[in-house]
């Protein structure tokens, strides 16, 4: 009998070697299963694991499509760097001269006795300084209600290595294999990984201009019990929609009615400035707040934060434990001293400006064509002409342009309901190569689907 991953190895080994090249369409699952003498069932689990993978991606009726040449290894839930040469896929923020003023605020760290004990392991809540220091560099200005003020409780900080494990971390305390968790109908792909790997189940939960809306929360929570849910409220990704005070305010009030806990993704968070106080503020006994360097700073040397309500600290600081999520000595010291020195917000004030002229250029590359993007985010939403369908677009872009962008599939917690729509993530090429590239994208869609992937 044919176990479906060594079938799945065998097709990752033939995207990875190029006999299989990016964009090709794979055989629909029940030619593919006639080939290979195996159940309808079986290449449906090979297709699966696939696209767990992340070496494909697609839909019911609209096709397989290869993706990417450098799946992540089986078992691990991380976003793949595109085969294309123009990345719109993923999003790297980084400016042409941070390294130098990340560099001058580290000289500090190479000191041998403070690079001694910056090599040291580090517990889940790391110390009582460095909680300190982040809760304060985690703290929104102001005066509370709407002008966004919220300072968290130090001993709620905790640390792990990267935004993704302080996601999964409050997960596992939230939920043990087999319950539910809702999370917004298009949502961060790499939650669905994390789930997968718990053993949650995602319960989508529609959307509308601001989000999630509280009385469908409710409603779906009275028929379908969940453990917690998992919200973007501000620069959502990849919709780009904000929730506003109102709306916040409603979700805090259900959360506090039902004893439901939320997450709350603040990732993006940084470049919308100015905003509604996070649903931590609203609602700090049933909400954690999650955040990370890796968009603030660099994806290569990234920290992530938890700011926990004392009821869930200690399960959540368990999980960060037993995952092996724990932040690493370094990274830790290094984000300490970019947060004190005011090396990290003058790095989010500068990728602020950024994104915001990133944003700009491309409204107006795209000119022509339904684009949804909030001007202060590193994405934007592109719905499609009617001639186009999201796979085949973004495969035509990498085969014909060679730029990498994310079909709408990626991002919806329900299989077979994804809009017609990709993702276009703005911060990783250099300026006048993006806005070729959306030019490009452009021209593309314009044309229509005459040129068709075999």
């Amino acid at each position: 009998m044919n176990d479906f991953r060594t079938i799945a190895d065998t097709l990752a080994a033939d995207i990875q070697a190029g006999r299989l090249s990016l964009g090709e369409r794979l055989p629909p699952q029940r030619e593919f299963a006639s080939r290979q003498g195996i159940a309808v069932s079986t290449a449906s689990r090979v297709y699966a694991e696939l696209t767990r993978r992340g070496l494909v991606t697609g839909e019911v009726g609209r096709g397989t499509y290869v993706r990417s040449a450098l799946g992540a290894p089986p078992g691990l839930a991380l976003a793949d760097p595109p085969v294309a040469p123009v990345d719109l896929e993923l999003n790297f923020p980084l400016l042409p001269d941070q390294g130098a003023a990340l560099a001058e605020a580290l000289a500090g760290l190479l000191r041998p006795g403070t690079m001694n004990e910056a090599l040291r392991p580090v517990g889940a809540g790391a110390t009582a300084h460095a909680r300190s220091i982040a809760a304060r560099f985690l703290a929104r200005g102001g005066g509370g209600g709407d002008s966004g003020g919220w300072a968290p409780e130090p001993d709620g900080i905790l640390f792990t290595g990267n935004g993704r494990q302080a996601i999964a971390a409050s997960m596992a305390a939230l939920a043990p294999p087999g319950e539910r968790i809702g999370v917004e109908a298009m949502t961060y792909p790499v939650v669905k990984g994390i789930a997968a790997r718990l053993g949650i189940t995602l319960v989508p939960l529609p959307l509308d201009e601001e989000g999630v809306r509280p009385e469908t929360l409710a409603q779906i929570h009275r028929t379908t019990p969940l453990r917690g849910i998992y919200l973007q409220p501000t620069l959502h990704n990849p919709l780009g929609i904000t929730m506003g005070s109102v709306r916040r305010r409603e979700i805090a009030a259900l959360l506090d009615e039902t004893g439901l806990f939320a997450i709350e993704d603040a990732i993006y968070g940084f470049l919308a400035g100015e905003q509604p106080p996070p649903l931590a503020a609203l609602a700090p006994d049933r909400v954690v707040l999650v955040d990370s360097f890796s968009k603030r700073i660099a994806p290569g040397l990234t920290l992530g934060f938890v700011a926990s309500p004392a009821v869930l600290a200690d399960r959540i600081a368990a999980a960060v434990r037993s995952g092996a999520w724990s932040a690493s000595g370094f990274p830790l010291a290094a984000g300490l001293r970019w947060m004190v020195d005011g090396t990290a917000e003058r790095m989010a004030a500068a990728k602020r400006e950024d994104a915001a002229a990133r944003q700009s250029a491309a409204h107006e590359a795209l000119t022509g064509l339904a684009v949804k993007g909030d001007p202060r985010a590193y994405h934007l939403w592109l719905e499609l002409p009617d001639s186009w369908r999201a796979e085949a677009y973004a495969a035509a872009a990498a085969s014909r342009h060679g730029i990498a962008i994310t079909p709408a599939s990626a991002f919806a917690a329900s299989p077979g309901h994804a809009p017609n729509a990709v993702r276009i993530a703005l911060a990783s090429p250099p300026r006048d190569v993006l806005v070729a590239a959306l030019h490009a994208l452009r021209r593309l869609a314009l044309a229509g689907s005459d040129y068709q992937v075999e």
